[in-house]
């Protein structure tokens, strides 16, 4: 079938069995074969391909709200609603994006790129739907580690305790990126028996029903059947909060699943159907990853298999990682959490070196947080990393349980800065506004690998403080520091400085090694100061600039708002000093998706801008 001809899903209502089982191997070879090129959410999507056919096919969509929760397994909702065609722009700028987008199409109704607000925003569609006396069903695709979450079970207690109809999808692929974890995995692992135990009672009924002795042992076991059957099937977490409940349904099987969600269309109230899948289904790779190497993938060869290329360089957060491991081994108070990132924050072989001291507790920011302050307020010493984008979630712990009660641990914000291709949702420049106003905290941003490790050491040596150390998305090459080496809190260094010039370049994190670059390759008389703390400030060395009338540019590529240049700014107006200061940063907007360099071209951040800026003030100092 030529998948970029669809203009809408109504056609798969006209086709057969067979046929649906045709269009899921086109569409499951075309995901392959497109991602592989582009990137993107490679597994969720090849395990959701016959879940989502066969919405489609018992559901009218755009009447029928679909909502996606995270919504990067939305890639075969997309290409049966029309958009096949783009997905050679698939998170590039401009181009299709890798989660559901309201302005992209009237099947998307909802966007989202953090976990589990599905439930939430379909109960509120689904009030706001009965209120205005309208007709339509509510769908909500939540996955079996999104429904772990806090607010998933905010919303289920909510939605139990409502008249309301909501339909739940429950995608339960035994995986969120890497392999799940906690009660909840175990109980949704103890469920699926619940199929297998169906036939094997089915088989053994009609089996001993054929001849007399068979109906005594039938009867005689028949207790024993039944505490097997009201533990595995009829004890179920749903039905606790209120709601029905279908499954587990084969997510691979169009007759089941067709039947399963015609079921819960014909209820006249709130209802779960749980659908197990095969994360990575029809991609044998992707079927045995259980570290989620291909849950979000670069370009790849798809014939070859992500191959690891051999490089002097290391990611960030393998640099992090590796100076937490070697303070692991020489201090048992080291601890390590991680909220379901295990693979994408490199800490595989911390958790397997270190299997007692390190925790993985989920797609569960703030209990993740509030977690590290209570093992810090027990005397342990931990390091919690999350990506910039999702620490947002766990604002107020950071907040209230951390940095209130001044409770030492090390913060890993990972992924901080411009990230890409995941766009809007996933970008870390907000992480900077929103915690430089907490007291308490010091905030680190390394230039290079040895910063990097140093500012690790600099953590562990004195666990004094809630210490948060940003790190962007990337590669760096290594350095090998010692643990006695650390850094003066609150210094900067004078990475270029000559009294006689006329202005001060001052920035942090791989940027310093950019503007160097720009300064040496275009001969400017400029100063280049590398603020590796946001917070505390080198007061010192501002005031330094003050006296020796330099003008200053604060080159920044996170959010302008609450950025370390408005701090600058505030430190000279509240201390009387004018100064003449130029920054850069993201204005008040959100920034689109996109390759690095496209998007800092877009906000006008680059490295060009800046040295047209250098040219445009200061033309009379450059040669």
């Amino acid at each position: 079938m030529k998948l970029d001809k669809i203009e809408n899903p109504n056609f798969i209502k006209e086709l057969n069995q067979e046929e649906l089982i045709d269009l899921a191997a086109d569409i499951r070879q075309f995901i392959i074969e497109n991602v592989s090129k582009t990137g993107g959410h490679f597994s969720s999507n090849l395990g959701i391909v016959e879940l989502t056919i066969a919405l489609h096919y018992v559901f009218d969509s755009p009447k029928d709200k679909m909502i996606f929760d995270v919504g990067h397994q939305s890639y075969v909702h997309k290409i049966l609603t029309g958009r096949a065609k783009d997905f050679t722009t698939l998170r590039q700028f401009q181009g299709l994006s890798g989660f559901q987008k309201r302005y992209e199409s009237e099947h998307d109704c909802w966007e989202a790129g953090h976990s589990s607000t599905a439930l939430s925003a379909g109960i509120g569609m689904a009030i706001a739907r009965d209120l205005n006396q309208e007709k339509g069903e509510i769908i909500c695709i939540v996955g079996d580690a999104a429904i772990m979450s806090g607010e998933s079970f905010e919303a289920l207690n909510y939605l139990g305790s409502i008249d309301s109809k909501v339909i739940v999808i429950l995608n339960d692929n035994e995986m969120s990126i890497s392999k799940n974890v906690g009660g909840l995995s175990n109980f949704f692992s103890r469920i699926r028996m619940s199929t297998r135990y169906r036939h094997a009672r089915d088989n053994y009924t009609d089996f001993l029903g054929r001849f007399k002795l068979g109906n005594i042992i039938y009867n005689k076991t028949k207790r024993i059947k039944d505490r097997v059957k009201d533990d595995i099937i009829e004890d179920n977490i749903f039905g606790e909060f209120g709601l029905d409940y279908i499954g587990p349904v084969n997510g691979h099987d169009f007759g089941d699943l067709i039947s399963a969600f015609n079921i819960a269309k014909g209820m006249n109230h709130s209802v779960v159907v749980h659908v197990h899948t095969i994360k990575g289904k029809g991609y044998e790779l992707a079927e045995k990853d259980h570290e989620g190497r291909y849950h979000g993938v670069a370009p790849f060869d798809y014939h070859e298999g992500i191959k690891d290329q051999p490089s002097q360089l290391q990611s960030w957060s393998a640099i992090i990682a590796s100076q937490v491991q070697k303070t692991m081994v020489e201090d048992e108070d080291v601890v390590v959490i991680t909220p379901a990132m295990t693979f994408g924050s490199c800490l595989t072989q911390v958790f397997k070196d270190f299997k007692n001291r390190c925790f993985d507790v989920g797609i569960a920011e703030e209990h993740a947080m509030t977690f590290a302050a209570g093992l810090s307020n027990g005397g342990k010493k931990p390091y919690i990393t999350i990506y910039s984008s999702f620490l947002q979630r766990a604002y107020d712990q950071i907040n209230h349980d951390i940095a209130r009660m001044n409770l030492p641990c090390l913060i890993g914000v990972d992924r901080a800065g411009i990230v890409g291709p995941d766009g809007d949702t996933h970008h870390g420049v907000f992480d900077i506004s929103f915690l430089s106003s907490l007291p308490n905290v010091i905030i680190m941003t390394p230039c290079n690998a040895y910063e990097a490790k140093c500012m690790v050491n600099t953590a562990f040596n004195h666990f004094d403080k809630p210490y948060i150390l940003r790190f962007p998305k990337g590669m760096v090459e290594d350095e090998e520091v010692d643990l006695n080496s650390d850094i003066e809190i609150g210094s900067w260094d004078k990475i270029i400085y000559n009294d006689l010039n006329t202005y001060t370049i001052i920035t942090y994190d791989y940027k310093v090694t950019k503007v160097k670059q720009l300064i040496h390759d275009k001969h400017l008389s400029a100063n280049l100061i590398n603020a590796r703390f946001i917070k505390p400030m080198d007061e010192k060395m501002l005031r330094q600039l003050y006296e020796n009338k330099q003008k200053i540019i604060v080159y920044e590529t996170d959010l302008m708002i609450g950025s370390l240049g408005s701090q600058i700014a505030h430190y000279y107006s509240c201390h009387k000093m004018v100064m003449d200061i130029a920054y850069f940063g993201i204005d008040d907007h959100y920034t689109p998706q996109g390759d690095l360099e496209t998007l800092l071209d877009y906000e006008h951040i680059s490295i060009d801008d800046l040295y047209q800026l250098i040219k445009e003030k200061y033309e009379e100092r450059t040669c």
